[in-house]
């Protein structure tokens, strides 16, 4: 099954769903509509007895460039903005929710949810090309997708703060060394990779595949409610605040951001 019009392109092949972003010429960033479709497409996932095991990957140079700065800045601005059905929140309760083996394939460049959601991930595996980078001090923002906690759990709190603190790019060398993800891959073979290796898992019992994944995630899952509440109470706070207001005039007028002059 593949859709090749949509903005996510989902195709079938020995009981692995590959789900890839397709907004190439915004480096596949999130706007509302491809919140929405990930969300149902992860959903459909779940409940299809067909399917075993979803591969995420993104079209062009980029895995996610995060959510789209363009559709946000008009949030902020805009009163009659008009939000998707599910959203971002809602694609985090998917990501959650999902109860079978999920697997990335980071084909490019990575921001925000481009790399918080490493921490829903069962496997990463990561283009030898790729860079990561959480955004969210250079935005004046707070973090997301309970990476407060899960970058600590998966990495360790020192690496965590970096990449959650600095905003600076993360090399694929430093993602693996650090561990953020499972393998490495030159481009060339990233796909082949992580689909065999999907394929591998797809060919055993989903009903064990399962009952692996709650035996592990279920630990988790009171921390991430705890975190999520957090993350969400300071974002809504510096959202449209000084810091990110300065970020977004920043970003519209091509300019480096200068927060030295905001209150703390």
């Amino acid at each position: 099954m593949t859709n090749g019009a949509s903005i996510l392109h989902v195709d079938d092949r020995d009981r692995v769903r590959t789900l890839t972003l397709n907004r190439p010429e915004a480096l596949n960033a999130f706007n509302e509509a491809l919140y929405d479709e990930l969300t149902v497409a992860l959903r459909d996932a779940a409940a299809d007895d067909a399917v075993a095991v979803v591969l995420l990957t993104g079209t062009g140079r980029a895995f996610s460039a995060g959510t789209d700065l363009a559709e946000m800045a008009d949030r902020v601005a805009n009163p009659s903005f008009v939000p998707g059905t599910y959203g971002f929140t809602g694609l985090i309760d998917a990501l959650e929710e999902f109860d079978k083996p999920l697997i990335l394939a980071i084909n490019g460049l990575g921001l925000g949810i481009g790399l918080t959601i490493i921490g829903f991930a069962d496997l990463a595996f990561m283009s030898t090309e790729a860079r990561l980078k959480c955004p969210f001090s250079s935005l004046g923002v707070a973090p997301e997708a309970a990476s407060s906690y899960l970058l600590p759990h998966l990495i360790g709190r020192q690496n965590a703060a970096w990449v959650l603190m600095s905003s600076e790019w993360i090399t694929a060398t430093q993602a693996i060394e650090m561990g953020l993800v499972w393998r490495t891959c030159d481009p060339d073979s990233l796909m082949n990779v992580a689909h065999d290796h999907a394929t591998r898992l797809a060919a055993l019992p989903i009903s064990s595949l399962r009952a692996i994944k709650r035996t592990m995630t279920e630990p988790l899952r009171e921390g991430i409610a705890d975190a999520r509440r957090r993350e969400n109470q300071c974002f809504a706070e510096l959202m449209g605040g000084p810091a990110n207001r300065e970020a977004l005039a920043a970003f519209a007028e091509g300019r480096p951001a200068d927060f030295t002059s905001l209150p703390g």
